[in-house]
């Protein structure tokens, strides 16, 4: 026993000294990348394409953003400005999103199904028949739910289906919704007085000749192709245009393409209007009292110089 383990001895010493005279070979020219299944190759970094959605994830502004107002039909820029990310680059915010709808949707509905009980049904409340003598089974007035033409047995009445939600809360997520809209660049703000451009000759022969549905059938063909050159219709996930005040020609233009988007007004438009569509249209004005309704979280009940202090300032002009 005792030979053999100094055998075995010898052996591990002999292989140590064989290993110790080898150099030591260490090839740097690879270059060290981890091998967590999280982060991709080097080469796949390198070549990966870069979206301008990517790269408005990726941007992180820490005070303001910008917002570009355009000419409208055209899309022209005309000018530039400086909005609070407090307005318009809010993080995503599902559950506020959901609430909201869900609150809206509450409130707008009528409650007004009804339905008459046996006490309500019109006839004679006597007894159809002895309790008792007939074989039968024992049945009561004339207006039970069991006989056709009674009353309902837990039908629907009038009822108010309005839930509540907090102020601070619809309001964050009336600025959510249009920032989920800016981050991704479906916000489009164009100025005042937003109406649709005709030509020049449709107003003297609109009266005259455009008669027995030429003239819904000209507006259809005319805004379609309008909406198609915008890159705002239907394939491009519809389009909700928000004015101030109705604007005639556009609204009676949207009413013949509806399948194209819609036109609202500011008092018809909640937040799954702003949610629903591909884009959003909307005049300088309409942005800048939609943000004055819905800041109530960020006005400060602090007290400078005898006024409250107000949320961060609106958009200012740059260029």
């Amino acid at each position: 026993m005792a030979s053999k383990g100094i055998g075995c001895l010898g052996e591990a010493m002999a292989a140590l000294r064989i290993s110790a005279a080898k150099p030591a070979t260490t090839s740097f020219s690879r270059q060290f990348t981890r091998s967590m299944a999280t982060e991709a190759p080097l080469k796949q970094a390198a070549n990966s394409p870069v979206t301008a959605q990517s790269l408005m994830q990726s941007w992180n502004p820490i005070s303001t953003v910008p917002v570009t107002i355009h000419s409208f039909p055209s899309l022209e820029p005309q000018s530039l400005e400086q909005w609070s990310v407090q307005h318009l680059y809010l993080p995503l915010r599902r559950d506020l999103l959901h609430l909201a709808v869900v609150y809206e949707g509450d409130n707008t509905r009528q409650g007004t199904a009804s339905s008459k009980t046996r006490y309500d049904v019109h006839g004679s409340h006597r007894k159809m028949r002895p309790q008792k003598g007939t074989g039968r089974a024992r049945l009561g007035s004339r207006q039970s739910p069991l006989l056709r033409g009674g009353g309902k047995t837990f039908g629907p009445h009038p009822r108010d289906f309005g839930t509540r939600l907090n102020r601070k809360v619809y309001d964050k997520a009336w600025r959510t919704a249009l920032s989920y809209r800016y981050r991704r660049g479906e916000l489009i703000i164009c100025e005042d007085g937003m109406e649709l451009a005709m030509p020049q000759d449709f107003d003297l022969v609109a009266d005259k000749f455009l008669k027995d549905g030429l003239r819904e059938a000209y507006l259809k063909k005319y805004m379609s192709g309008v909406l198609s050159t915008l890159g705002l219709g239907k394939e491009y996930g519809r389009t909700l245009f928000v004015t101030g005040d109705r604007r005639d020609r556009l609204y009676e233009a949207m009413e013949q393409v509806p399948w194209e988007g819609r036109a609202l007004d500011l008092e018809d438009v909640d937040v799954k209007d702003l949610l629903e569509t591909g884009k959003v249209v909307m005049e300088r004005s309409v942005l800048r009292e939609m943000i004055e309704q819905h800041q109530s979280d960020l006005v400060s009940r602090i007290v400078v110089n005898g006024l409250p202090k107000g949320g961060p300032p609106l958009g200012e002009k740059e260029l």
